[in-house]
């Protein structure tokens, strides 16, 4: 089971998306079962953040000088899933998430639910640094994507 901890830092979140925790809840809870965890405890936090935030982050922990859609913090180097186990956190930008400002509120939220995937997994130790991870990485985000969207709509 994952025990998702929602924090918000930006206003403009809510005005986009009202039940903010029950979402990404839903989420975690449409995941293939490989990635439920079950009979585990399993934990992150997630922050709804903004550019000049994710920006100042990315800097000091990435030396990055510039915003990005998401950042993903592991816990640890070697993920080692235990009974009880601490995955990291996540940090998305709700400016990178609202473009096109034209995008309708199902193409924000698919935005959002491809995004967190792919945060997931980086807690999880995927990467894209080399193009075989890449490939890998995209191929996994695709089926924990699949099955989320056909269970959420």
């Amino acid at each position: 089971m994952i025990n998702l901890n929602v924090f918000s830092e930006e206003k403009a979140w809510s005005k986009k998306l009202k039940k903010k925790d029950f979402f990404f809840k839903s989420i975690c809870d449409a995941f293939p079962k490989k990635y439920k965890f079950l009979n585990k405890k399993i934990s992150l936090s997630l922050l709804l953040s903004n550019n000049k935030k994710i920006k100042i982050l990315n800097k000091k922990f990435r030396n990055k000088n510039k915003s990005t859609d998401i950042l993903s913090f592991p816990s640890s180097k070697k993920l080692k899933i235990l009974k009880q186990t601490y995955l990291g956190d996540i940090i998305i930008s709700f400016n990178f998430m609202n473009k096109p400002k034209s995008q309708t509120n199902r193409e924000f939220k698919e935005k959002i639910i491809k995004t967190f995937i792919h945060g997931f997994l980086h807690l999880l130790g995927f990467d894209h640094v080399k193009n075989q991870d890449y490939l890998k990485m995209l191929n996994e985000e695709e089926k924990i994507y699949k099955s989320v969207i056909s269970k959420i709509k």
